[in-house]
């Protein structure tokens, strides 16, 4: 594992504006609503569990949470939501995944396309770059000020003992990655250490990275931030490396 590449997409930002606030809790009402569909519980449902903590994170009114909960359960009338994923390649033949949730999968297919095609990208079928990733719960950490967990060798040990299938470095941040099914239960692990944890998400991982020229780069990094705008966009991953 030599780290991914997830554009973190405004919903997974913290710090936002006020300006994009309003756009970060429509993608994570949407995510919350598909996820209440497999159950209304997040004692019993993991997904909307990681979900609900998510839109905490950044903190999204507890109302906002509960209707969202109810649209997916079918307690009130709502949109019917369904999760998209479009294979593309980008500047440079980079690899893209990009998952989606919408109302109307035609208009964000097209919506894709277009802007895949006006940034260097071009929208591929079916498997053309998803064999090239692999599903894998992400966990990000941050050394603490804690005692224990002050230096990386303290930090990456605790991961490893909480169930961790694999980690990396990227600068400060240390990724944790677990099975898709055992995401849960190592993010219980680390928290039950007293770990904060920064993120938790189910991503698509690029089993290997490729470097760009910094033209490419900065053209792939344009064309996510283009694609992080559409409204039916939810989270984008490819194979390209940031690092350098």
């Amino acid at each position: 594992m030599s780290g991914h590449s997830h554009f973190k997409s405004i919903k997974g930002q913290k710090a936002i504006t006020d300006s994009k606030r309003s756009q970060a809790f429509s993608k994570m009402s949407k995510e919350i609503t598909v996820a209440a569909k497999e159950g209304g519980d997040p004692e019993f449902n993991s997904k909307l569990r990681i979900a609900i903590e998510n839109a905490r994170d950044l903190r999204m009114p507890t109302e906002n949470i509960e209707r969202a909960i109810k649209r997916g359960t079918g307690e009130i009338a709502g949109e019917k939501l369904e999760e998209v994923l479009f294979e593309a390649y980008g500047p440079g033949g980079i690899a893209i995944i990009i998952e989606g949730i919408t109302d109307n999968k035609k208009r964000a297919l097209s919506e894709i396309k277009q802007i895949l095609n006006q940034n260097g990208g071009k929208l591929v079928g079916e498997g053309a770059v998803k064999w090239m990733f692999g599903r894998k719960g992400c966990i990000t950490l941050r050394i603490t000020n804690q005692y224990e967990y002050t230096n990386k060798e303290n930090l990456e040990l605790a991961a490893i003992e909480a169930g961790a299938e694999d980690v990396y470095w990227h600068n400060d941040i240390l990724e944790v990655y677990t099975k898709p099914e055992d995401l849960g239960w190592v993010k219980k692990n680390l928290e039950e250490k007293g770990i904060k944890l920064d993120s938790v998400s189910l991503d698509w991982v690029a089993k290997e990275m490729v470097e760009l020229g910094k033209k490419e780069k900065d053209s792939s990094q344009k064309l996510f931030e283009v694609l992080d705008k559409a409204d039916s966009v939810q989270e984008i991953y490819s194979n390209l490396c940031l690092e350098k």
